[in-house]
């Protein structure tokens, strides 16, 4: 038989919310890389940005110390004064990157403007770099076969300090280093000589793998900033979730609180009528004053009577599943006998089954041990099972009240007919609050679905459970299953032993 659209649309997969969340993602990434001005996000340029002004600052005492000692090794070789002009013109020049740092750090991002601050970095560094860039000076003011080696020494210490301290901003680095190693690449050429074509070629080879190295750290660093952005939006997401979670939870709070007022209002407002019209009926279908003119009238009382019994039951099921909801339905439990209990329901609906002439079966042992419960609730959930059973059980049909001994030593209340069966896939639905099967809704049969939900919150405040099997076709059978802590076993009577000498004294 093909599935009805119905079933079809039920067994059709939910669209995920990950494709849309992904989308959104995507076009909130390119939209920060478009008014990015590092080719990442925007959020990340203050980041890179506050990155290199700590690394220039932590790394100013340092590279002054490294710029001091190569100065006092050039001295060695070269001229103090030409030595001590170069040391300043890089020292200030360092000093000048680390005060722009400074007044970077300062801001605390105040109007931050990516691109603007960038140029003043790179323009800083661009200076930097020439400093470093007039080594070749040295060469020219000294003297001896040594002096290009020593210069080539300091342009390598001094490409290694600027490209680890400008690490996070790649045009920085370029800025830097590049003045320096051009100008000492061309002294070497100049100079001639095979050691010098040699150290002409490891300087621009250093130039390039520093390049390298700072990019691959540029990288690391964006690849760390992402982990930690990704961090905070999950972070932000769960928070804005459990903060929709706390209001959805506040307004079913407050619509638990309108719903119990509003049933509250209900019994009072609808109980006081339909009592009225309940007696008056029975008044008029029973003839206590007189036979009606009309035969007919009895029969419409009748009706008016079953009609305001059945709005009277509807009433008082919707009001117990309220309270059970709402943790208000307290239990008065003291020792019962499920036996007892499930015998006067039969009684009760036996009449009822006969009228459709179902054979209403009872079993249960012969002793049966009392367990602790709440009488009123456990009649309840018997009276339930039965009417359902009977509700639904064609002509002639056969239902079996069983109670036992469970095997884990509770004990149970079954009820077992040989009715039409629900489908497995309506399980759910006649179990849930209002809902009913396919078989209700053809037949017409009053209710309005409260009958398990009140049986299944019952069965939970006696810490048992229940339980459904139904097969289309081949009937139902449900099962109420309290806990072996709720049987009360059996003790033995306590005996008070006494010696002869009491039992004398007591005689006489």
């Amino acid at each position: 038989m093909a599935p009805s659209p119905t079933s079809r649309a039920a067994e059709a997969p939910r669209p995920s919310r990950e494709p849309r969340r992904t989308v959104q993602r995507a076009v909130l990434d390119a939209r920060q890389k478009l008014t990015s001005s590092s080719g990442t996000r925007s959020t990340f340029d203050f980041e890179l940005l506050d990155d290199y002004a700590k690394a220039r600052l932590t790394s100013v005492v340092p590279t002054l110390l490294l710029v001091a000692i190569l100065s006092l090794a050039a001295v060695l070789w070269i001229p103090a004064t030409t030595v001590v002009v170069w040391a300043s013109v890089v020292g200030v020049s360092n000093l000048g990157v680390t005060l722009i740092s400074r007044r970077f750090r300062a801001s605390h991002g105040k109007k931050f403007d990516p691109k603007r601050w960038t140029r003043t970095f790179v323009t800083a560094e661009t200076v930097n770099g020439l400093a470093w860039a007039t080594l070749p000076v040295l060469a020219i003011s000294g003297g001896g076969q040594d002096i290009e080696v020593i210069i080539f020494a300091m342009l390598l210490v001094g490409i290694a300090a600027n490209a680890v301290a400008t690490r996070t901003l790649p045009s920085a680095t370029l800025a830097a280093t590049f003045p320096g190693t051009v100008s000492v690449a061309i002294m070497l050429t100049l100079s001639g000589g095979t050691l010098n074509y040699a150290m002409s070629v490891v300087v621009i080879g250093a130039f390039f793998f520093f390049l390298f190295l700072t990019r691959q750290l540029h990288k690391s660093e964006i690849v760390n900033l992402e982990h930690q952005w990704e961090k905070d939006a999950l972070i932000l997401e769960l928070q804005e979730a459990r903060t929709m979670s706390d209001e959805a939870r506040r307004e079913a709070e407050q619509a638990s609180i309108a719903k119990s007022r509003f049933l509250a209002t209900m019994s009072h407002e609808l109980r006081t009528p339909l009592n009225a019209i309940i007696g008056f009926s029975e008044v008029l279908k029973s003839e206590l004053l007189g036979p009606h003119g009309v035969a007919q009238y009895k029969e419409y009382a009748g009706d008016i009577h079953a009609s305001g019994q059945h709005l009277l039951n509807l009433i008082n099921e919707l009001l117990d599943l309220s309270r059970i909801e709402a943790g208000k339905y307290d239990l008065t439990e003291e020792a019962i006998s499920l036996i007892d209990i499930a015998d006067d329901c039969r009684r009760m609906l036996d009449i009822r089954a006969r009228t459709k002439s179902i054979d209403l079966h009872f079993e249960a042992p012969d002793s049966l041990a009392k367990i602790w419960g709440d009488e009123r609730s456990v009649r309840q959930v018997v009276l339930n099972l039965l009417s359902n059973a009977i509700k639904f059980t064609p002509q002639s049909g056969k239902i079996v009240l069983s109670v036992g001994r469970s095997p884990d030593g509770g004990q149970f209340i079954s009820v077992i007919d040989n009715g039409p069966g629900i489908p497995e896939d309506e399980i759910e639905t006649v179990l849930s609050s209002f809902g009913q099967g396919s078989l209700a809704h053809k037949t017409a049969e009053q209710g309005a679905g409260l009958g398990l939900p009140i049986v299944q919150r019952i069965m939970e405040l006696h810490q048992g459970r229940f339980d459904l099997f139904s097969k289309l076709r081949f009937g139902t059978e449900v099962i109420a299953t309290f806990p072996r802590a709720r049987v009360m076993e059996g003790m033995a009577p306590v005996v008070e032993t006494r010696n002869r000498l009491e039992i004398y004294s007591e005689a006489s």
